[in-house]
């Protein structure tokens, strides 16, 4: 029997698909991962790095700054030599979103919000765009609404952000001009789920979701996963970005983690780990460290369970691939719910590695893809 496709909370909502060069957005696509460089974009040489380094980690499509004419002119030779789709970022001068085109970036993120007279502008941004093979975001953002908005509404509601971008999507509508995203980012997870609720149920745009200024890494680890649960278990939401003050690579890890843990991308190294109690008899905390910096990059579905006291230990390393149920100074390790052997605490780490490997490299000989792997440490 074929297996069963991963439980999911809602199927996705139902969106129009566009594309960002060679990724697809919306539609069936699956959800991707975005984040943003924070090279001066005038160092090619520095921007294509860190590029590469988000690659790696598994950015799907990936922002550069264009606040400047010499931005501007470095963005031909980033978007040419990147691995993954250019997006230019676009606030202020409008001449830039024809420069980012021109230079062959996948897409462009428009503020309407600041530039000015954009409104007056969009037919020829379509146009342009249009004959480019080139698409949109129209990110909307609470921190730059647009003046008449914020005398309306008072402040950045969840109201005001749609009414934003709805107005514009139907301003490129007008022309004829579909191959858009919209986002809706507020610093506040709780007005922007509710901004996002409500522009779901205007139309079939695909949506980009994100926490504008969400904070430092534990804080905006938070408040994104808070937000990006609510919205995506209602199938809400076709891109992501995890916006925190720390390197981008972080914010795609986390990014990740989060459509892993929803079932929404295939798993891959999974490590469960309790979290030690006055029951414990071993150093858990220590142990899960090294374990998951032990399998650092591993990429098959694999769960290690990795606990620590007799009470749910057996158990969650019984249902794990691969896991270990200490006490006492020991553990029993335990590969595909049996039983294996018996080693002392100091050679829980390099066993636990070791079946891993031989886990790893009897599935890679039958061909197994990347699916849900799982590590629990208990």
């Amino acid at each position: 029997m074929p297996a069963l496709p991963p439980p999911v909370l809602a199927p996705r909502r139902a969106t129009r698909k566009i594309k960002v060069g060679k990724v697809e957005v919306g539609g069936d696509a699956p959800i991707s991962v975005q984040s943003m460089t924070t090279t001066p974009t005038t160092d090619i040489d520095a921007t294509l790095q860190q590029i590469a380094e988000l690659t790696a980690a598994g950015c799907d499509i990936v922002r550069v700054a264009c606040p400047s004419a010499d931005d501007a002119e470095a963005l031909p030779a980033i978007a040419r030599k990147s691995q993954i789709p250019v997006i230019a970022d676009i606030h202020f001068q409008p001449k830039y979103v024809y420069a980012a085109i021109d230079a062959g970036c996948a897409a462009v993120r428009v503020n309407p919000g600041n530039i000015r007279k954009f409104d007056d502008q969009v037919k020829q941004i379509a146009d342009a765009a249009r004959d480019a093979g080139v698409s949109i975001r129209i990110g909307v953002n609470a921190g730059s609404l647009d003046p008449r908005l914020m005398e309306k509404y008072g402040k950045a509601t969840p109201e005001a952000l749609v009414e934003s971008a709805v107005w514009e999507a139907s301003l490129f509508e007008e022309h004829d001009f579909h191959d858009f995203k919209i986002s809706v980012k507020h610093n506040d997870p709780v007005v922007m789920v509710r901004a996002y609720e409500l522009l779901s149920e205007r139309g079939d745009w695909p949506l980009h979701l994100g926490v504008t200024e969400a904070g430092p890494a534990f804080q905006g680890t938070i408040k994104s996963a808070t937000a990006f649960g609510a919205l995506l278990s209602q199938g809400i939401g076709d891109t992501i970005r995890v916006s925190l003050s720390a390197p981008p690579v972080e914010e795609i890890k986390v990014g990740t983690q989060i459509l892993q843990s929803l079932n929404l991308r295939p798993r891959k190294l999974e490590i469960v780990s309790c979290p030690s109690c006055g029951r414990a008899q071993v150093d858990v905390y220590t142990l899960a460290d090294k374990v998951t910096a032990g399998l650092e990059g591993m990429e098959i579905p694999l769960r290690v369970a990795v606990m620590g006291c007799v009470v749910n230990g057996p158990g969650e390393a019984r249902e794990a691939d691969l896991g270990v149920a200490s006490g006492n100074g020991k553990g029993q390790i335990f590969v595909k719910g049996e039983v294996i052997k018996t080693v002392p605490e100091a050679q829980i780490v390099e066993t636990l590695i070791e079946e891993a490997m031989k886990i790893a490299e009897s599935m890679e000989a039958d061909g197994t893809p990347s699916g849900v792997p799982e590590v629990s440490v208990s």
